[in-house]
Parts: C-alpha cells; structure tokens; sequence
C-alpha cells in the first residue's frame, strides 16, 4: 500500500490556524468488493467545504490513493502533478469559504489500516471494516487528517444488495444501484476527527437492543454469529452507559450505539465514535474460556464506552496527548469494571496485568515520560505502550486519590461541559481539577508526567525484642540516570497470621517524600506477619518486603484474603526476578508452592505465564529443565484436582500443554486429542486442541500430517490462523527457511498470515534451530520496515528479534546495526527494546547460576 503524509506537529499547527473544516460528503464504491476476481481499489468522491483565514493562502490535504482522477477547487482544476499518496495534494490561492472535490481510487487494505478487506474461509463473503487512528483515514477518503480540525460528515456507500453498512451515524435511507448493488445513505454525523470516523460494510450478522433511549448494535461475521453471545456483550455495555451516565453526568450524545467484531484486527478495539470495532480473535470465544478471558473483554468494552465522552466527545488537540486520551480510558473501564460489573477485583487485575505492562516498558532504554512531545507521526506510531496506556492510568489512580473521586468527577464534569465537541489539553483538564478540588497540581504533574522510569520502595525495619517496632522506614530508591524522588500516596496495611488466614490488622496512608521516610506512627507497634507497601495499589512503583515479611509470604501467599494484597506480593516477586534480586527457581518454587491455592483466576493466569517467561528467559539453561518438569508435574496434579469444568482447571491444563517437553508428558497430550486420559471435565474443544497440537509439533512429537487434519475440521478463519502459526512451529531447517522467506519476501501478506508465522517461527524449545537467524533478521529488519505498513513493520520488528537467542553475541550484533547510520527513529527504538530483553535475561540467568 503506499504511505501516508508524516505529518507534523508544526504542519498541524499552522494548518488548525489557517481552516475551519465544515463539512466532508463522501461516496464510495464498494459495489465491487466481494467479487473474488474483483478490483484492489475502490472509487472514493469526497467534498470537503472549509474556510480559509487568510485567502490567497496556500495548504495541502492528505490524499493516500492509488491514483487520482480528479480534483477541483471552488469548481476550478487543481494541478495534480504534484500529488503522491505520501505528499498529499497541494491546494493554492484559498478562498475564503472553499469546496473541494477529489474523485480518487484507493486500494483495499490487508494490513488492518484505512479499509480493511477479508474474505472468510466458511462461505467466501467478504467483509470490510475501516481503522484510521493515527491517520489513515486519508487512505479512504481525502482529508485534513490532524484531530483538531474537526468536522461533520456525510457518508454514502454503494454496496451489494445483502450487505449491511455501519458508520458513526443512523442510515437515513437507501436506494438501488442496478440489479445487484444499492447505495446507502446516512444521516450527517455528530462532529468529531477524522481518525474516529468509521464505515463498515458486508454480509454482517446483527443483533440489536434498546436501553435508556440508546439504539444498540451488535455485529460479527455471519459465520461466527454461533458464537458471539449477544445478551452478555450487551449486560456489558448497559451497565457501562448506566455507570457512566451518573458518574460523568453528561450523557452519551449520540442516538444509536454500534459495536462490530471485526476479523484481522490489530488492536484490541477502536473508539470510533458510536461505532466501535473490536477485535473478533480476541472476544468472540468459540471455546470454553476462563473468567479472565470475560473480564478481558468487558474492561476493553468499557475502555471503548469511556472514550465516547473522553476523546470523542472532547478530543486531544495533538497527539502528545494521547496517553491522557489512553490513561483515562484505562482507568475509567477498570474503575467501572470494579463497581458496575461482577468483575469487583478488577484493580487486582490492573495491578496484575496492565500495570505489569507500564512496569516493563518504562524500564526499557526506550521509556519516556507519560507527557512528551510528538513531533510527527512517525514518533505516535511506536507510543501506543505500556506508558502511555498503564503507567498513565496508574497515574491517574494516584491523582484521584490525591485530590479525593469527588472532586475529581467534579473536575471532570466541568472539563466535558466546557469542552464538548472541541479539542482540549491535558493543561486545560488539570485548570478544571485545581479548582474543583482547590488543591495546586502542576507540580504533582510535572513529578509524575514529566519524568520516567519507576522507582522502588523498600521498608527498612528494626524489631525490639518484645516484637515490636522500634523504627519502619521506606527508602524510595531510584534508577540509575533518572533521579526523581516523587511523592507518593501510599496505604500501608498489617497483616497478623491467624487460624491460616493473613487478616489485615490495620492500615495506614502515609505520604513518602524523599529518599527516606520514617513511620513514627508505627514506633512500639507489634509487628505484623506481613508490613505491605502500597497496600490497596495506589500509586506506581515497585515494592520490596522486608526479611520478615517475604518469609511469611513465602510459605503462606495464598493465606490473603484480599486478591489485591497477594496480587501485590505476586508482583513483588517477579519484579525480584527480573531484576535479579530473586533467583528463577526460587521464583519458580513460590509460584508452584502458591499457586495451586490460588483462586483469582487472573492471578493464575497471569502468573502462570510469568513462570513461563522465567524459565524461558531469566532460568540458567543447565537447570531449566528441571524448572519445566516441575511446572508440568504441578499441573498434571493440580488438574487432577481442579473442579471439572472450571476456568481453574483449564488454566492449569494451558500451562501443562506450555511446559511438556518429556516423551511421557508430550504422549498424555497425544492422548488428549485422541480422547484418551482427559481430566474429567475438561474440554478438548477446538481452541485447545490447536494449544495441544501446537505443543506437540514445537517438540517435534507431531507434524504437518496432523496439522492438516486438525485444519480439515476447523476450516474457518481462526483455524487458518491456527493452522499457519502451528505449520511455523514445525522444527525442521527447511521448515524455518520457508517461513522465513515468506515473511521478508516481496509479497505482503495479510496481517493474520504475517502475525501467525512471526509468532510460530521462534520457540524456546527451538533455540539452536533458529540461531543462524540473528544475522539474518539484521539485514533484513531495514527492508521489511520501509516496504510494510506501521502495524506489520512493527509487528515484524518487535516478533522477529532474536529474543530466545539469549547471548553477548546477540547484543553485540545488535549493538553494531545501532551503530549503522541512517535508521529511522521508530526502528532504532524497537530493535533497542529488543536489546534490553536479552540483557536483563542475561543478568537474571547468572543471579539463577549462583543460586
């Protein structure tokens, strides 16, 4: 696909000066789409009315078309012969008020941007769904593609007579357009950007529900139509309108609400405004799922919702505000997940999985404050990231404890009626803050938004001989080169041992200011079985316990009877881990020692999958075999004890099939699929299947045989998409090299394709397979990503780093393409990432060496 304009922030600027965009009418022929043989392109006519203050002006408006057929403005030619779908088309001697009208062809998208086309495997339809944030929405239509020049838009849409159309507004009326098409026409949109503009269209499977005056759609592929449990996505959603209703005290302003489960998504979801597009392989469940799967998806559907109001409604003027845009969605669907669903230890989630997310991220060569500059487009691309989404949002949890929920939904309803359909900053938000709360907060922002990285806090304690305190202090440590001391709001909670429980005894707020700061509150305190920092997870940072506590959690984490106080100390321990602190089989001994007791099914999850990573990547290799016959062995046994049918069992039995390697091991996942030896209750339905058959074939235990028959009774999408990462998974030489060309080769592949063999192509089992691969991906990291688009240039980058290659050798190779010139910004900083994986891995690995 060709490019787009990189736009920058001084272009933007200038150009939100100059216009006053007030209208775009935009037709489109998609008459075409589902014919196999079909066109790559599709016909698009915008006009765009605006006004200009400064006639005689000259500017320019992104056009990322295949070709151009013709423009005019204010009924005279415009000179394309400047034009390219990376420059835009140039436009002269403004007007005062001015219609332009581009009649172009753009292509069809396989990559997840601009217009997305996918034909399903079942029964041959072919769907469409847009995707334009940052700003491809100049792939579809021509456009001034910043988000503070917003406007109104009328859509028409010429499609086959049995396809449904869906866009940010009601359809008003449709028409015929021969014998075998129609043109849809719908009503003028609401005003917003152009990157939440949205059109869908296909054969799309529909069910609708009204609640408090809201028209409500729900719409996945006709063949997934099976699965998709409408009443709980709706239960879902109403309880998030009624939430946010009372608690924003603006009401949502459109009169209808759609949500669309799209194939090939690269995201979870889009907040195009009253149409939003999530992501099919993530929440439309063919299989048995766990509650973290559900919760999953309801915090996605409320992070979406939040942004209705927060981003829609009142809109960033440019993207250096992104992560507040992100940060609030973040925080608001968790907040609401918390207190409007059944998902009431939704924090304990945050804490454990997204939170997690922002704690790695900013500890990369690459972090950066939550607030920076975003000189063009190019740099917005790559900070979709655990910063800008998790450490944002923790920061905001910290604000509103800060200055109180009241005063900050206080705050909050003032920013929403004063900047309504306008574009706002992050400055004007924290105007409305400190008067509704009259507290002065632009040093806690500067403190918290304009500095990274994330400090430690470590309690120091002196217990008296009559067991109690005699001093508690929290030392607040800082990483090398990033020496800011913040103020942190923190709830410290006593945890007494009793009758097996861990029962909090008492808990304190304390500010910690400094490097040091004393608890004189706790001075002749007995001392509790557990002092936990941070208790309740206010703020962001990572925590230590001191000797005594560690050792009581050590034998009795799962003893809590808050999730959030073990999610606390779960996170405590991989935080050692990785730092080197705490051994990986010591690590690895805790986790298999407390989590069979477990009951959060997130925190089982998500800490199965850390002990994963650990014995992937931070285990000294001569032990990590033994770490993996210990975490197969503990699941086979929790298994066998697990509630039939429970979320509970079928993490236990993921975890298994992740960790099999021995004959007797990889034999009983044989049998599974077979149906012999299967745990009473459990279901080796289609999803687990692929799990199993994945196992099997990265150890060699099974091949492409068995993956075309699995394939012939899955012949759908997802089991396509099973199909090609298991096929990458095969360890053979002449297998890798296959998969290899295809994803460096001239021809771009869809994005599933391209994301499913990337993910396939490395295995730990397969370290020694894929070594002669580090040089390779050097050379072939640059050319991938000037002839990708973002999203699979990324992908490519960040899933084909040599990451397993754990060695000086791999850093060295890295560090002599970081020293080539001529990189791109983005790049250098993806390929650094990568960098900074293998040698934290290093260091973890020799702290397990000496263990």
């Amino acid at each position: 696909m060709p490019g787009v304009r990189n736009l920058t922030q001084i272009e933007a600027t200038e150009r939100a000066r100059l216009l006053d965009v007030t209208s775009y009418d935009i037709s489109l022929d998609l008459s075409a789409a589902g014919d196999a043989a079909g066109s790559p392109t599709f016909r698009s006519v915008t006009e765009v009315r605006f006004r200009c203050t400064s006639p005689g002006a000259t500017t320019f408006i992104e056009v990322a078309a295949d070709s151009v057929r013709s423009a005019t403005l204010n009924g005279a030619p415009v000179d394309l012969s400047d034009w390219s779908a990376e420059k835009g088309l140039t436009l002269t001697g403004l007007a005062p008020e001015n219609t332009l009208v581009v009649d172009a062809d753009f292509l069809y998208s396989n990559s997840g941007q601009g217009l997305h086309r996918s034909v399903d495997p079942v029964d041959g339809e072919t769907y469409l769904y847009s995707q334009f944030e940052t700003a491809d929405a100049q792939r579809v239509y021509a456009c001034f593609d910043q988000p503070d020049l917003k406007s109104v838009y009328t859509w028409h849409a010429t499609v086959p007579t049995h396809w449904k159309v869906i866009s940010n507004s009601p359809i008003e009326r449709e028409e015929p357009a021969g014998a075998e098409a129609k043109t849809i026409h719908f009503t003028e949109s609401a005003r917003m950007s152009t990157y939440i503009t949205a059109l869908c269209a296909g054969p799309y499977h529909e069910v609708r529900y009204s609640h408090d005056g809201i028209d409500l759609g729900y719409y996945c592929r006709a063949s997934m139509a099976e699965h998709m449990d409408a009443d709980d996505l709706n239960l879902i959603t109403t309880q998030g309108f009624d939430f946010f209703h009372e608690q924003f005290g603006v009401r949502y302003p459109l009169p209808k609400y759609d949500q669309i489960w799209v194939p090939d998504f690269n995201a979870g979801a889009m907040e195009n405004f009253g149409c939003v597009t999530h992501a099919e392989s993530h929440y439309i469940f063919r299989s048995q799922v766990t509650d973290f799967e559900y919760e999953q998806r309801a915090n996605t559907i409320l992070h979406e919702l939040a942004h209705m109001w927060f981003g829609d409604l009142v809109t960033m003027r440019w993207w250096n505000d992104l992560w507040l845009n992100e940060s609030f969605a973040e925080w608001a669907s968790h907040w609401c997940n918390t207190h409007a669903t059944r998902f009431a230890d939704a924090w304990t989630t945050f804490l454990s999985i997204r939170k997690n997310w922002g704690y790695r991220q900013d500890q990369l060569s690459s972090t950066h404050p939550v607030y920076c500059e975003m000189p063009d487009l190019e740099a917005v691309e790559v900070n979709f990231d655990g910063i800008t989404y998790a450490k944002g949002a923790s920061v905001i949890k910290q604000l509103v404890a800060y200055v109180g929920l009241d005063p900050f939904l206080a705050g909050l309803r003032a920013y929403f009626g004063k900047y309504a359909w306008g574009n706002a900053t992050f400055d004007d938000l924290l105007s409305e803050l400190e008067t509704a709360s009259g507290r002065e907060l632009r040093k806690f922002a500067a403190q918290w938004l304009e500095t990274a990285q994330v400090n430690t806090l470590r309690p120091e304690v002196t217990i008296g001989p009559d067991g109690t305190y005699q001093r508690v202090t929290v030392r607040q440590e800082v990483p090398t080169g990033y020496p800011t001391l913040r103020t942190h709001r923190i709830g410290v909670g006593l945890y007494d041992l009793t009758d097996g429980r861990l029962v909090r005894r008492e808990l304190i707020e304390v500010d910690v200011t400094g490097e040091r700061t004393e608890l004189p509150q706790l001075v002749g305190v007995r001392a509790p079985a557990v002092l936990l920092l941070n208790d309740d997870d206010l703020t962001y940072a990572k925590l230590r316990l001191d000797e005594r506590s560690l050792a009581t959690v050590v034998q009795h984490i799962g003893a809590f009877e808050s999730s959030l106080a073990r999610a606390l100390c779960w996170a405590a321990a991989w935080d050692m881990v990785r730092d080197a602190e705490l051994a990986t089989r010591d690590y690895v001994a805790l986790a298999l020692a407390g989590l069979p007791a477990e009951t959060d099914i997130n925190l089982v999850t998500q800490t199965l999958r850390q002990a994963t990573t650990t014995l992937t990547s931070y285990a000294d290799p001569a032990w990590a075999p033994t770490g993996w016959a210990d975490l197969a062995r503990t699941a086979r046994t929790v298994l066998q004890t697990a509630e039939p049918g429970s979320g509970l069992q079928l993490a236990w039995a993921r975890a298994f099939a992740s960790a099999a390697r021995s004959d007797a091991d990889l034999a009983t996942l044989r049998g599974w699929l077979d149906g012999a030896e299967v745990p009473t209750g459990l279901a080796i339905d289609t999803e687990l299947r692929w799990s199993v058959l994945a196992a099997l074939v990265a150890n060699g235990a099974a091949g492409i045989t068995e993956i075309e028959a699995e394939l012939a009774g899955d012949r759908t999408a997802s089991g396509e998409r099973e199909a090609a990462y298991v096929r990458a998974l095969v360890p053979t030489a002449e297998n890798k090299a296959e998969v290899w060309a295809l994803l460096t080769g001239d021809e771009v592949l869809p994005n599933w394709r391209s994301r499913a063999l990337l993910q396939g192509f490395q295995h730990p089992t397969q370290v020694e397979l894929t070594a002669p691969y580090v040089a390779r991906y050097f050379d072939a990291v640059g050319p991938v990503w000037a002839s990708r688009d973002s999203e699979p240039a990324q992908e490519f980058t960040i899933l084909g780093y040599p990451a397993y290659q754990i060695s000086d050798e791999t850093i060295a190779a890295t560090d002599e393409w970081l020293a080539q010139p001529g990189h791109p910004a983005p790049l250098r900083r993806l390929v650094g990432e990568g960098r900074d994986g293998v040698v934290r891995a290093l260091k973890a690995r020799t702290k397990d060496a000496s263990a």
